[in-house]
């Protein structure tokens, strides 16, 4: 009889303090009020679709992928709003699927690339490998092999006794390893992975984590790299728990803020820049003056800053000076509107 298939990983003392204080964050973030836990969800399903559309070169705002979602028009090129509809989509349908079921993947994967790939739903049937840019990080097995391959990590998932923090991790390097669509493997890779560990601790379904991995999307490929070379994963895995982890602080951290999350959520305006988004966020924090705001942003510009950041965002009523009646005062600083 022939041995089961198991992904080769090892378990390093950094993934154990990980997971450790992983299940601290949950243990406090599961005892918040419903109705906060209601609001920082919606917030997180905009955060995680945005996160994990970005990495692919998707340059909708949050603002922009919630005017979809509410139907409203929205001014951007047709592809990205058909990524960003199909996204809301395959989050429609995230409930209904079963983290070992092939034919669930490969309907996540329908849902995800139709009109943008001709083999939506099926597996690739040339050679691919994994870009980071125009770097090539990784060469993916043959065509020929996939169905196999992914036969097999499948089969492991179902029936493996390791915490799901860690098999979640395991099947995301060995999914992205294989590499078995011709597009869309990240996003499939990333959104099975939130999947996985739905099912263990439901919280962890809308959590952002797309966004934090976005914000580290070198590391990202760098943990890929470096456990294919290693032939071990434990690269990804500690990479992987460590974003999760943060993940967790900071809305830990803002569930324990007044409503300042709230009021900068995605619903603001539809067609806000990034730009604008980054300054909201910043002012979530409290007031901050100019050279503050420039220095966190490392721009040097005051005019560039004025023009692309401070200015929108004052016009758009998003933002309100500290001392309205003395514009050019020193000690003049800016806030998020008042409600």
């Amino acid at each position: 009889m022939a041995k089961a298939y198991t992904p080769p990983f090892s378990i390093t003392p950094g993934i154990i303090r990980l997971i450790a204080e992983i299940n601290q964050h949950l243990g406090r973030l599961s005892m918040q009020d419903e109705k906060r836990q209601l609001k920082l969800r919606r917030i997180n399903r905009i955060r995680t679709i945005q996160g994990s559309l970005a990495i692919e070169g998707n340059t909708l705002s949050e603002a922009q992928i919630t005017a979809i979602l509410e139907g409203k028009r929205v001014i951007a090129p047709p592809r990205e709003i058909l990524e960003a509809r199909n996204a809301l989509m395959a989050y429609e349908q995230f409930e209904r699927w079963q983290p070992d079921s092939e034919k669930h993947l490969l309907c996540a994967h329908q849902l995800l690339m139709t009109g943008l790939v001709d083999d939506a739903g099926l597996y690739r049937q040339g050679n691919e490998g994994v870009m980071n840019g125009s770097q090539v990080v990784h060469m993916a097995p043959p065509a020929s092999k996939v169905p196999q391959l992914m036969a097999d990590l499948l089969g492991w998932l179902k029936t493996t006794e390791q915490h799901p923090l860690i098999a979640s991790c395991v099947f995301h390097y060995e999914f992205e390893f294989i590499h078995p669509f011709s597009d869309g493997n990240g996003r499939v890779g990333r959104l099975w992975q939130t999947l996985i560990l739905s099912r263990w601790f439901p919280l962890l379904a809308q959590l952002p984590v797309e966004s934090m991995i976005h914000a580290s999307q070198s590391q990202y490929y760098q943990a890929i790299n470096q456990s294919t070379k290693q032939s071990d994963c434990a690269a990804f895995i500690e990479f992987m728990l460590t974003v999760i982890n943060n993940t967790l602080q900071e809305n830990d951290k803002y569930l324990h803020q007044d409503n300042a999350l709230y009021q900068i959520s995605p619903q603001v305006n539809p067609q806000v820049s990034p730009q604008v988004g980054q300054l909201l966020a910043l002012l979530a924090q409290g007031p901050l003056g100019r050279d503050q705001l420039q220095q966190l942003l490392q721009l040097k510009d005051r005019k560039s800053f004025s023009a692309r950041y401070l200015k929108p965002a004052l016009q758009a009523g998003l933002i309100e000076m500290t001392l309205a009646d003395k514009p050019n005062s020193r000690l003049q600083q800016y806030r998020l509107k008042q409600l």
